[in-house]
C-alpha cells in the first residue's frame, strides 16, 4: 500500500484541484493486516471486549471477511463504548469513546489514504477556497 499511497501523494501535490473519486480498492488485506500490526497492544476494548490479541488468533479470516463486508459496503462500525474519566482538578467527568479493534483498523486505513492526499496540503501551505 506504500507504493500506492507515495503515487496518490504525488498526484495530489502535481494537481491541487484533483478530485478522487475512488479509493476504497487501498484497503485491501494487505493493507489492514499492516494496520492491525502498526495498532498498539493491550489497549482498552470495545462494546465485544475484542482485544488485538483475540482478533490476531483468527486474523486470515477476520481480515477477508472485514475487506469482504467494505467491498460490498455492508461493514458498518460498532457503536463505541462510553466511559467517563475524571477531569483533573475538578469534579466533572469528560467523556471518552473507545472504539472495537476492527474499526480502529479501518479507521488507521483511511487515516494513511488521507494524510498521503492532504499532508502536501499543510505542508506547503495550501489554501482552497470554500464552495
Amino acid at each position: 500500500m506504500e507504493t500506492k499511497l507515495l503515487r496518490i501523494a504525488e498526484l495530489a501535490k502535481s494537481d491541487p484541484k484533483m478530485k478522487f473519486t475512488s479509493l476504497a480498492h487501498l484497503l485491501d488485506k494487505q493493507s489492514l493486516v499492516q494496520c492491525h500490526i502498526e495498532l498498539p497492544n493491550k489497549k482498552a476494548t470495545g462494546i465485544k471486549g475484542t482485544t488485538k490479541e483475540q482478533y490476531s488468533s483468527n486474523i486470515e479470516e477476520n481480515i477477508e471477511d472485514l475487506v469482504s463486508r467494505l467491498k460490498s459496503k455492508s461493514y458498518r462500525p460498532v457503536p463505541v463504548r462510553r466511559m467517563y474519566i475524571p477531569k483533573i482538578n475538578s469534579k466533572k467527568k469528560r467523556p471518552l469513546s473507545i472504539p472495537e479493534h476492527e474499526d480502529k483498523v479501518v479507521q488507521k486505513g483511511v487515516t494513511k489514504i488521507l494524510n498521503s492526499i492532504y499532508e502536501i496540503d499543510f505542508l506547503e501551505g495550501r489554501k482552497y477556497k470554500a464552495n
